[in-house]
């Protein structure tokens, strides 16, 4: 059930994210536990409203998948604008929503980068009255994973280094050295580097480059692993560089597998939080939506299908990128969604209606129903998407406060013709009671479908991409360019064709144009690269130059965050 505190009742917009969170009257870490069925052993508490589940409680959680019987709801959304349309505070709301209801409930989230924190104003909590706490701590350092992770990742390149230096046993070509180094925060400067400077004492010299570690296969190795052992035989099959004879090179040649395993013990452990209302939240991994998966992690996953009636979990950017890499890669390992929710908003369905590249947000703030009306195509589309995987969906349309009554009715006059389960979401500004209508409807939606994945895994790689671009994407078909073709061959010679593919686009739209809004038509998807991770588990496809290391804005959102004498930090959201 959710625990709404009745003094601090949302009433309007909120003045801001860190007032909201402020504001609240959080539970006991072992209260919100007890939620799941969690004893005060099962949890190692980290702070204030902060737990690590212990070792055994994960294992016990998760030793049979089969045991994750609960409802598993998959938030996903409509071709977003770059500032996003609010999967996140959907999610969390409609958690909240669920548990207002009298189900038994359990959020689950990535964690975010520090990357975005500092760069552009924007964390990954979600927001207003649906959001999870404590905010501060999660957007800064919170357990130390992406610390961990970063650690862990920058052993194997000093091994790898290390290797060189020594004599090179294994005949690593440096020409074809892949494994970059990782960094948690946007430094535009490290994106290509030269390693191995100042003499034979120093390394041997060679090109490499920084990716911020959300970007590192590492995250997506931990993001899907069932259990430690799983996690350790992830980490040694990851391909880091060639010899000269063009195989693969793995952290088990190098023999430190067992040493980056150790370094992400603790890491592999799901954190437990709380919403706004006291609903039990797991923020857990956060790997890139666009060269990765882009979810919270699978043993989050099946720690909140096992111990909760309803999972509210949630993919990154659109349905074309997020829901489809957890319906092909994700569900394949065992959590597979009973119904999703497809969020869309006025801005965004009028950005498309007005064919809008690049967005454009004051003229996106006039009002015109017409234009809304025209986009909400693209948010049929997406539902389309998440249906050809048997996926029963509805679609959330996240309010915001200058959205005008034409423009909301458009959508759902539209959405109601085609015969699609819609509601309106307030969850930012009204907590679990502006997702109430939402929650009835993934109540009576859930269970309806029969999951089926779009492709064999047997398929060839190159059939598996023309798979996605024809039935997803709604391309013609694909052209291989600039040695994609070749790489795609390399990568079945190694003895990894039985992947899934992981294909990378712009999240702007459906196609890999972002221009092209809507529902694009007679196009081709041009796929230029293509590389595994084997660690992760799936064969990473390109179709342009995927930035690995943003960097930060003209005007940073660091430049705006501060903290006084008595420790209480400003400027966050």
């Amino acid at each position: 059930m959710a625990h709404v505190d009745p003094d601090a009742e949302a009433v309007g917009v909120p003045e801001s994210d860190l007032a909201v969170a402020r504001a609240a009257n959080p539970r006991p870490i072992e209260a919100v536990a007890a939620d799941l069925g969690l004893a005060p052993a099962d949890i190692e508490p980290r702070g204030d409203g902060i737990a690590k589940l212990t070792q055994e409680a994960v294992r016990s959680a998760t030793a049979d998948a089969a045991a994750a019987a609960g409802t598993t709801v998959l938030v996903t959304g409509m071709t977003p604008t770059p500032k996003g349309e609010g999967k996140t505070v959907t999610t969390v709301g409609l958690g909240q929503a669920l548990s207002a209801l009298g189900e038994s409930t359990a959020v689950a989230v990535r964690e975010p980068s520090l990357g975005p924190i500092f760069g552009i104003k924007g964390g990954a909590a979600g927001g207003g009255y649906s959001q999870v706490l404590p905010m501060e701590a999660i957007n800064l350092h919170f357990t130390g994973d992406i610390h961990a992770l970063t650690a862990a990742h920058n052993l194997i390149s000093a091994a790898l280094d290390n290797h060189l230096h020594q004599g090179n046993d294994a005949d690593v070509d440096v020409r074809r050295v892949d494994w970059p180094r990782a960094l948690d925060v946007n430094d535009r400067a490290l994106r290509e580097t030269v390693v191995g400077l100042g003499g034979s004492a120093h390394g041997v010299p060679r090109e490499n480059e920084f990716v911020i570690t959300a970007a590192s296969e590492l995250m997506a190795a931990l993001g899907l692993a069932a259990d430690l052992a799983d996690l350790k035989a992830r980490i040694g099959r990851i391909v880091l560089a060639e010899t000269a004879d063009g195989d693969p090179v793995t952290p088990a040649d190098l023999g430190v597998t067992g040493a980056v395993a150790a370094l992400l013990r603790d890491a592999f452990r799901p954190n437990l939080v709380q919403t706004n209302e006291g609903v039990p939240a797991l923020v857990h991994g956060g790997p890139f939506a666009n060269i990765a998966h882009g979810t919270n992690t699978l043993v989050a996953d099946r720690v909140g299908a096992s111990l909760a009636d309803y999972l509210v979990t949630e993919a990154g950017f659109g349905a074309d990128l997020g829901a489809e890499k957890f319906a092909d890669i994700v569900a394949r390992e065992g959590i597979v969604p009973d119904v999703a929710v497809v969020v869309a908003t006025v801005r965004g369905a009028k950005r498309h209606g007005l064919e809008m590249w690049p967005a454009d947000f004051d003229a996106l703030a006039e009002p015109d129903p017409d234009a809304v009306r025209a986009g909400v195509a693209n948010v049929r589309r997406h539902v389309e998407i998440v249906e050809s995987f048997g996926i029963p969906a509805v679609v959330a349309i996240n309010v915001f406060p200058d959205d005008t009554e034409a423009e909301l009715a458009a959508i759902e006059s539209t959405l109601d013709d085609a015969g699609i389960a819609v509601a309106r979401s307030t969850a930012y500004m009204a907590g679990s009671d502006g997702a109430l209508d939402l929650a009835e409807l993934v109540r009576e939606r859930a269970g309806t479908g029969a999951y089926a994945p779009l492709y064999d895994l047997d398929a060839p790689l190159r059939e598996k991409c023309e798979t996605v671009a024809r039935e997803v994407y709604g391309a013609d078909g694909v052209e291989y360019v600039d040695g994609a073709a070749a790489d795609l061959d390399r990568i079945e010679e190694w003895g990894h064709g039985g992947l899934p593919v992981c294909l990378s686009k712009t999240p702007y739209s459906l196609s890999d144009d972002p221009s092209l809004t809507g529902v694009p038509e007679g196009w081709t998807l041009t796929v230029r690269e293509a590389s595994v991770s084997a660690g992760a588990g799936f064969v990473v496809v390109k179709t342009a130059d995927v930035m690995t290391m943003p960097g930060l804005p003209a005007e940073p959102a660091a430049e705006g965050i501060d903290i006084d004498a008595d420790g209480d930090v400003s400027g966050l959201f």
